[in-house]
């Protein structure tokens, strides 16, 4: 039935939000938050709530005042890393967490919505996530059954909507926001720019308003991060660790080497995003983000956008023809359907058969998963980008890992600052050393036996890099 679904404020659209709230919210980082909504709870100071989100804000913003307010009593979410409040709070057992793989995530708030009560995966088989859930083979696969998240609330924020709630995301501030809008009992949309019924063209509607039950203006958006990152010059100093082999640089455009033409790429955060600078247009490789873009980059250096450093929401960002925008359920139906050729991922750990560890250290540190799990998982090459040993000179390649596993014998090639090796059925195998680097230097730090040949090169770095 048709009612009236216009309010005047967040004040007005929240005002039977209660204590112990399940809510989910839209948003990658702080890029498409409901800014309004969380304001209002953060105004209202609601406790116990149980938050539902990709990574519960960062740098002490987005939902992190929420955190920071004591106002959560309970996540679950996909990724940490930036959100020091989220992860203080884990570690010192304040809050209750359950980490989810970032596409199991999606999938399971799309099943939600969509009436599906579990579904099984190949994500996470192997892992901490497997533990106490059934498993089943597939046409040869285990995979885990994983079930399906709904919610009281849904707060999402979209680019324009009309007053019968149908929605339009700006590019890629999509996300998680149309599978949440599906998978709540209200939800709650606050918009850009509120227009009557037949403003909206209806083919560029994303959610219909079927799945929206209350829909106000927004106003005072601050947009912290949905802004246009231009290249920011070589790297700082220190940049090799002890004053040998590969610099940072160097080692992404070692990476850039791997990766064949006409290839569908995904960079991990931190270092792996370096290669996008080195892969050159004429490859048409096109790159895949897990936020919803294929498409973005790579653009020649060095005064051209670095297009993974672009975080894209109400400002525009620079993409390469052909390129397309989509949610999150998409984004990672594309990796778990195996649809992407190569993952560069950053590593603690990876051991000598190809187990990657790369998201928690227990009692130390908890950046959570992310899309790590679905990557190494769906991808049909994993590389591996990462220092050899660790700052106090420990082997970061070893015989069995001893972290919690992103997920088992994945890694196809390993890329260091000191060397090239595959990772093979009879085991590691040593394919380059870095300029200035012996065999034998590679030998002792790494913590694995190795195959070495006789036709192990030295890496030739050009000049510019």
């Amino acid at each position: 039935m048709l009612t009236n679904k216009v309010c005047k404020n967040a004040a007005e659209a929240l005002a039977d939000v209660g204590l112990g709230a399940r809510i989910m919210f839209g948003g990658f980082g702080l890029c498409g938050i409901p800014e309004n909504c969380i304001d209002e709870l953060r105004r209202r100071e609601l406790k116990d709530l149980t938050v539902i989100s990709n990574n519960c804000g960062n740098q002490r913003m987005g939902l992190a005042i929420l955190l920071q307010n004591r106002q959560v009593a309970r996540c679950i979410c996909s990724f940490v890393g930036g959100n020091p409040d989220l992860e203080q709070q884990i570690l010192k057992q304040e809050v209750q967490v359950e980490l989810t793989p970032q596409g199991t995530f999606a999938e399971r708030i799309r099943a939600g919505g969509a009436g599906i009560a579990a579904f099984y995966t190949p994500t996470g088989v192997g892992t901490v996530i497997a533990e106490g859930k059934p498993a089943a083979e597939f046409g040869g696969r285990t995979c885990i059954l994983e079930t399906a998240l709904t919610a009281d609330f849904a707060m999402v924020r979209a680019w324009k909507g009309d007053t019968a709630g149908n929605l339009v995301f700006r590019e890629s501030a999509r996300n998680f926001s149309p599978l949440m809008a599906m998978a709540a009992r209200t939800t709650i949309a606050e918009v850009e720019e509120l227009v009557e019924p037949g403003q909206l063209d209806p083919n560029e509607v994303h959610t219909p308003g079927i799945f929206v039950q209350r829909v106000f203006q927004g106003t005072e958006y601050r947009n912290t991060i949905e802004k246009l990152c231009l290249w920011q010059g070589d790297a700082p100093p220190g940049d090799r660790q002890g004053g040998v082999g590969l610099t940072r640089r160097q080692m992404a455009w070692r990476a850039a080497q791997e990766v064949k033409p006409g290839s569908y790429v995904n960079l991990g955060i931190g270092l792996p995003t370096l290669v996008a600078d080195y892969i050159p247009l004429e490859k048409g490789v096109t790159l895949h983000s897990e936020n919803g873009v294929l498409g973005v980059g790579p653009f020649p250096r060095p005064d051209q956008v670095s297009p993974f450093l672009v975080n894209a929401g109400k400002e525009t960002i620079t993409v390469r023809p052909g390129a397309s925008f989509f949610d999150s359920a998409t984004s990672f139906a594309m990796i778990r359907g195996r649809h992407i050729d190569y993952a560069v991922l950053g590593a603690l750990e990876v051991g000598a058969n190809g187990d990657l560890a790369n998201w928690m250290v227990p009692g130390e540190k908890v950046n959570g998963m992310g899309g790590a799990m679905d990557l190494a998982t769906g991808a049909r090459s994993v590389i591996a980008l990462m220092t050899h040993a660790s700052k106090n000179g420990t082997p970061k390649i070893v015989a069995q890992c001893t972290l919690p596993l992103t997920s088992p014998r994945c890694v196809t090639t390993i890329i260091t600052d000191r060397a090239v090796m595959d990772v093979t059925p009879a085991g590691l195998v040593l394919r380059e050393v870095a300029p200035g680097i012996t065999v034998e230097e590679v030998v002792a730090a790494t913590g694995a036996p190795m195959n070495v040949g006789a036709g192990v090169r030295s890496i030739q770095v050009p000049a510019q890099v």
